[in-house]
């Protein structure tokens, strides 16, 4: 067998045959010919079978490694006037549009950013980390599920830190498929409204259920007229207990500050108090037992505000119904509002102010923990993503993890017909 008939049926270039092989240090190089007589805009897939000029073009890609040696595909492309795009050089059936890297390398690249952090990736494929971005991004563009819109009802809204100095994303997850199926850089009202544009109103009429954190912006998209007509609103029970911590850890603040004028020494024995207090009761271990029994001991501010927060907390650990949940957020809101603790009276105005979104949540079993599920992953992800500079970039390594994505290695589309 000829090299070139070797390389062919090795290569498996669609639309192509090996005309010629090179052997470089340590690089291979396959110069190919295109076998289709019609040349086709990259861009639009517009076709014709006229030559704008008899000017070849030499294009290069790299593709998957051949063991220790670097691969390399080469091509002579022709020129066509595309009515919509101008004069431009004929797209290859082996790569994507304005790609320095063939397919079967993009999608073994864009696999391979689901589990790996970027040395690895950078050091196995030999490739820059800029390029890897911009390989992910091609590689979740083809392979993102259209349909992945269709039959949304119940739907999870919230926004992570992608980068420091209040760089966020806003992602949507269906609760139904445990799937990021939209995102969009930003946060806030504005950011969510991207989402029903992209959703239509057709099929944004068939939302039932949003879950959320308490932020304005985004319950302020969601009743915006023409977005979610039928859709709940459903307030995240993990955000009012959340909320509930924060409150008691600026009570905490306060009282250390005001033992540490009064007595440096005493202050010092209730160091790790804060972990104490902020902990689940079953997660302490015997030093922070310990802790928790002398603050009980000693009484005051810190105490009552612990036992507000475990009290709001235990409204949501059992497994109670929506009534009795009303009752208990009402008890525990007049508890608040008499504590003399600042930080709680305003819990307990906020509570108040988004009550029925609480106990909507509880009513429908629609809660955010699903999404807040997700957004761990995301930000194991994002730290996967450290040197990205665009949002577009880490959004896209977010979807091809966690979205509808189907990944279909080289070796496994030679499984499928026709591949």
């Amino acid at each position: 067998m000829r090299v070139t008939s070797a390389f062919c049926r090795l290569l498996r270039l669609d639309g192509t045959r090996v005309r010629e092989v090179s052997f470089e240090e340590a690089k291979v190089m396959v110069k190919v010919a295109l076998k289709r007589k019609k040349l086709v805009c990259p861009e639009c897939g517009f076709e014709t079978p006229s030559r704008y000029d008899t000017r070849p073009v030499l294009s290069h890609w790299r593709h998957l490694d051949l063991g220790a040696w670097e691969l390399e595909v080469v091509a002579e492309l022709r020129r066509l006037a595309c009515p919509a795009h101008g004069v431009v050089t004929e797209g290859v059936p082996f790569a994507r549009r304005r790609a320095r890297f063939t397919r079967d390398f993009e999608d073994l690249v864009g696999f391979l950013a689901t589990t790996m952090d970027k040395t690895t990736i950078c050091r196995l494929v030999r490739a820059d980390w800029d390029s890897v971005g911009r390989i992910i991004t091609r590689v979740m563009g083809d392979h993102l599920d259209p349909g992945r819109l269709d039959g949304l009802f119940e739907i999870g809204v919230d926004e992570v830190s992608w980068r420091r100095h209040h760089k966020y994303l806003t992602l949507v997850s269906s609760h139904r498929t445990n799937k990021v199926v939209w995102g969009s850089e930003g946060r806030g009202a504005a950011s969510l409204d991207g989402f029903f544009e992209d959703l239509g109103e057709e099929r944004a009429g068939g939302v039932t259920a949003v879950s959320m954190d308490m932020s304005a912006g985004y319950a302020k998209s969601v009743r915006q007229e023409g977005h979610a007509p039928k859709a709940v609103i459903c307030i995240d029970p993990f955000h009012v207990v959340q909320l509930a911590t924060k409150a008691l850890d600026t009570v905490r603040r306060g009282v250390w500050q005001d033992m540490r004028k009064l007595d440096e020494a005493a202050a010092k024995r209730f160091r790790g108090a804060r972990w104490a207090l902020l902990k689940n009761p079953t997660d302490l271990n015997d030093e922070q037992a310990a802790t928790l029994r002398k603050l009980r001991r000693k009484g005051g501010e810190l105490w009552r505000a612990y036992t507000l927060k475990e009290a709001l907390r235990a409204v949501f650990v059992g497994d109670l119904g929506e009534a009795e949940v009303r009752e208990l957020l009402d008890r525990f809101c007049s508890r608040a509002s008499r504590s003399g603790l600042k930080p709680f009276v305003t819990l307990a105005k906020t509570v108040r102010k988004h009550r029925e979104g609480i106990l909507a949540a509880v009513r429908l079993g629609v809660n955010n923990a699903r999404h807040e599920a997700l957004n761990r992953r995301v930000r194991m992800i994002v730290n996967r993503a450290y040197g990205f500079h665009s949002a577009k970039a880490a959004l896209a390594l977010v979807m091809v993890t966690l979205g509808p994505v189907t990944h279909v290695l080289p070796h496994e589309r030679l499984d499928v017909p026709g591949g």
